[in-house]
């Protein structure tokens, strides 16, 4: 298969994702997909699981689980029954059981004590890590003002940076300091996490601060505090699609953009705009700005 064969061939298993994503809500078919892809029905499910590493089926439920897995530890007062709906089971039991099948707890379990490291192998596929288009990247240089944030400080496993997220966004929907709906989402990943041991990695979980708080945040339970972000040049480019494969968008400034630029960094990390916070938002339309700074 040549060069311009793949690539079409990613492309249509990328509408294929796109779609499942979208339609997590819906029924869908093996006959509905493989029209997407344009691929005959009758190879379509070989075809997928060759590619995907799983069946459609398969696919699709782990989608819907994953999205609940998101729900049951950042809404802790949405019941269960009205997540188990919304990801396609007819009643609790069965999404407790096939949540426990694929994870090894109960949704209530997980919803008590994520375990985000176990959790993630499950959503590892082959052939979704070559589908980026990085080549058509658009990466743009502007200027950014400084910003006045509070911050989680998240030490530790990458894999649970999500435990770190939750208690930040109690911090932010209980103390009023930083309103999610109006000011900036922002992550600082100080290490990369493909190649820094679990116990050394550093990731700051950051929302703006309403300017009535001075840029100062009290002492509280989850321990966010107060820093900033500096302004300045910065080199931007919008991932979009899921968080978990962010890291290709940013190789991507590192080993193709920049040696070709001309530009030299600032002392300062890589850093994330989140720009939609939307738990419902299929992942191939989220959108992320990752910014890097530049002299």
């Amino acid at each position: 298969m040549n060069h311009e064969k793949t690539h079409l061939y990613q492309r249509r298993f990328q509408q294929v994702f796109a779609y499942i994503e979208a339609h997590l809500d819906s029924p869908m078919t093996v006959e509905q997909l493989s029209e997407v892809a344009c691929f005959s029905q009758f190879h379509f499910h070989r075809q997928f699981s060759q590619f995907c590493g799983v069946s459609v089926s398969r696919y699709i439920t782990l989608m819907r689980l994953k999205r609940a897995s998101f729900r049951l530890v950042q809404n802790p007062q949405e019941k269960i029954i009205e997540i188990a709906f919304d990801a396609g089971f007819e009643n609790p039991e069965s999404f407790s059981r096939a949540f426990r099948n694929t994870f090894g707890l109960t949704p209530s379990e997980f919803r008590k004590a994520p375990v985000w490291v176990d959790w993630h192998v499950h959503f590892q596929f082959p052939g979704r890590e070559n589908q980026q288009r990085l080549e058509n990247m658009d990466v743009k240089i502007i200027e950014v003002a400084p910003v006045s944030i509070a911050v989680l400080e998240h030490r530790g496993d990458p894999m649970t940076v999500n435990n770190t997220v939750a208690k930040f966004i109690e911090w932010r929907k209980a103390s009023g300091l930083s309103d999610y709906t109006v000011r900036g989402t922002y992550g600082i990943p100080y290490n990369d996490p493909l190649v820094t041991p679990g116990e050394d990695f550093r990731f700051d979980v950051c929302g703006e601060l309403n300017p009535e708080s001075g840029g100062r945040v009290p002492e509280n339970p989850q321990g966010v505090v107060a820093k900033s972000l500096p302004g300045g040049r910065c080199a931007v480019v919008r991932h979009v699609g899921a968080y978990d494969r962010i890291s290709d968008s940013v190789y991507y400034l590192y080993r193709e953009w920049l040696p070709q630029s001309g530009e030299e960094l600032r002392d300062f990390p890589v850093y994330f705009r989140y720009l939609h916070l939307d738990q419902e938002l299929p992942e191939h339309a989220q959108q992320t700005d990752i910014l890097l700074p530049l002299k």
